[in-house]
């Protein structure tokens, strides 16, 4: 018997993610989980701290500014969660800050701790991969549970119900 009682879907907004929220929706009905859709927003102070290094002159207002940019991206990410599925699922959105949004997917995995996680790629390859590496790929290897990765557009599992 496979128990699953929590679901992560980590999203960047992308068509991949929203298969993966897709995906992510139905095994929660399946198997009675709780679905936690999760968003990592760049840290900007800590961004902001190793490109002005030694650069003298004004200094934004960085965390203001961090405060907007996940307030904006928490009711963003909220918009994608059906009222149904809030109440049904349980289901909620989760904003996260990091400069490395793969470590700050399994941190949130490993604390909750997560049964599933379920995440979008986007396919890349050669020298975009190469410089950038992927998200994904950085999870699967270091997942403390099973991780499904969705590409878009994929071959559809999930079929519309017959209703």
């Amino acid at each position: 018997m496979i128990k699953i009682d929590n679901i992560l879907v980590a999203t960047d907004f992308s068509e991949a993610s929203e298969a993966a929220l897709l995906y992510g929706t139905h095994f929660a009905r399946a198997y009675g989980a709780m679905l936690h859709l999760l968003h990592v927003v760049d840290d900007m102070a800590a961004a902001a701290m190793t490109t002005t290094e030694g650069i003298a002159g004004p200094v934004t207002d960085v965390a203001q500014l961090q405060l907007d940019l996940e307030r904006v991206t928490q009711i963003k990410l909220d918009a994608l969660l059906a009222r149904e599925d809030r109440s049904t699922l349980r289901a909620h959105a989760v904003v996260v800050s990091s400069t490395t949004p793969a470590r700050a997917i399994l941190t949130y995995a490993t604390e909750l701790p997560v049964d599933l996680i379920i995440v979008g790629t986007q396919g890349r390859s050669g020298l975009a991969h190469f410089f950038m590496g992927s998200v994904a790929e950085h999870v699967v290897r270091a997942a403390p549970c099973p991780v499904l990765t969705v590409r878009h557009p994929e071959r559809e599992f999930v079929v519309p119900d017959k209703s």
